[in-house]
């Protein structure tokens, strides 16, 4: 029987692209390569009858070359501790690909996993302005752009639109400290966006 998803939430990241994130655009980052911290936290939603509401789920990546290409992307990857058993088992099949929809797109980006650890999650980013942790490996704080009026700046029908979220809110990070040397993991970012994400599949 096939597995399904439905999830509601907000993705944060941050990235050592130049504002605007190139990939937003779908074209090669500055540089031609990317490397990222994201956070998935999941305001509402299920795996398979498995209430996720409240957990999150956490990548650092380093991406070669333009997005969307599979194989590109060299990842760890970071569960919520709070998560039961089932939780845990049933956010893996779901990041992995094994019940299809969007993010079996995302899965097939990844070409090495170097590793897959619990950790404790901080996550407080709305409309591009906030803060996350993942474990004791990377943290960030946030900060949209804003227009004339104040408002947070959007982006809709991105690129990623599919697999990330419709809506995106850009801006910088205000602080980043990350420690994932062990992990092959040493950079410094320059641009972050948070996008609202609603995931589904049969």
């Amino acid at each position: 029987m096939t597995m399904g998803y439905r999830l509601h939430g907000r993705m944060a990241e941050v990235c050592t692209c130049h504002t605007y994130c190139p990939c937003s655009a779908g074209l090669e980052p500055d540089g031609g390569f990317c490397e990222f911290n994201w956070v998935f936290h999941f305001d509402e939603g299920e795996i398979d009858g498995v209430g996720v509401a409240g957990l999150n789920m956490g990548v650092i990546g380093h991406l070669d070359g333009r997005p969307g290409v599979p194989g590109t992307v060299r990842a760890a990857v970071f569960v919520d501790d709070a998560s039961t058993t089932p939780q845990h088992d049933a956010l893996l099949a779901a990041f992995t690909g094994q019940a299809g929809g969007p993010l079996a797109e995302l899965a097939a980006l990844i070409g090495e996993v170097v590793t897959v650890e619990r950790v404790t999650f901080d996550f407080d980013v709305a409309q591009g302005t906030g803060r996350f942790r993942i474990g004791e490996v990377a943290a960030a704080e946030v900060a949209a752009h804003r227009g004339p009026d104040g408002r947070p700046t959007t982006l809709t029908d991105h690129a990623l639109s599919g697999v990330l979220g419709r809506t995106a809110y850009p801006g910088m990070p205000t602080r980043h400290d990350m420690q994932a040397h062990h992990l092959g993991f040493d950079f410094s970012v320059n641009s972050a966006e948070q996008f609202d994400f609603a995931y589904a599949s049969a």
